[in-house]
């Protein structure tokens, strides 16, 4: 089975005891426009879609037993005040929901957890690294975080990804078309001009408009193809890969 979810009570009392190292894997996002052609739900959708690959991907493997928790598809999102569509919830609210989680799980002896997040909010990447310091160092937990924006992870992606210029671009779009194409708006899409904002320079109490993303994206929507975002899920996977058998030696 892939899916947390999905297993009985008795299923999840014998994990701990199983001959492979369980792995859960939180998926993370937040619900905010994605421009005028992707769905409010990118973000969570491609944590999601990484982590069924994942999960896939390890199903027969000898030492590692991957599970998909129910995501959490809210963040901190003050970025896109606005416009229409974004849910945010505070830095302290989601650090409350991400520690009470982990250690409901933590408490059964299912340590190792790993959070897979594509929102790039500074102030939500803030809060998730604070959540795993928490529930490392308070609950003796072996939880981690696959960070997209360190810099071994990033020289791995598109160079639009590196650019900063990829929210609701090419990167993100194209993953939404390799895996939920009728979510996307292509003949919007192929209208789209090029919007150079890079996130990487965002202030921290920015948003959106004061950036210049009068249409909350940036970078080259139009150019998005389901190809390349079959591509960048398989790097995607690739690394998440490693980040969970990292996890699972610990």
């Amino acid at each position: 089975m892939t899916y947390f979810a999905d297993l009985s009570s008795p299923q999840v009392a014998a994990l701990a005891d199983g001959s492979r190292v369980p792995v859960l894997l939180l998926p993370v996002g937040a619900i905010e426009p994605h421009g005028p052609h992707a769905p409010l739900g990118t973000d969570p959708l491609i944590s999601r879609g990484m982590c069924e690959r994942a999960a896939e991907r390890l199903a027969a493997d000898d030492d590692v037993h991957v599970l998909v928790l129910p995501e959490v598809p809210y963040g901190v999102t003050r970025f896109a005040a606005g416009f229409a569509g974004g849910v945010h919830i505070g830095e302290e609210t989601l650090h409350s929901l991400l520690v009470d989680i982990g250690s409901a799980l933590i408490g059964q002896r299912l340590k190792r957890i790993l959070l897979v997040n594509n929102h790039f909010e500074p102030a939500h990447l803030v809060t998730l690294r604070r959540a795993v310091e928490t529930l490392n160092f308070a609950y003796d937990g072996r939880v981690a975080l696959l960070d997209l924006v360190r810099r071994r992870h990033a020289e791995r992606l598109t160079e639009e990804f590196r650019s900063g210029e990829c929210h609701a671009g090419r990167y993100e779009t194209s993953l939404v078309l390799a895996d939920r194409p009728e979510l996307v708006d292509q003949a919007v899409m192929r209208e789209l001009p090029h919007v150079p904002v890079s996130l990487a320079a965002a202030p921290e109490d920015g948003g959106f408009l004061a950036m210049g993303m009068t249409g909350a994206y940036c970078g080259r929507p139009a150019e998005a193809t389901a190809e390349e975002g079959s591509e960048t899920f398989s790097t995607l996977t690739d690394l998440l890969v490693e980040a969970i058998r990292e996890l699972a030696r610990e």
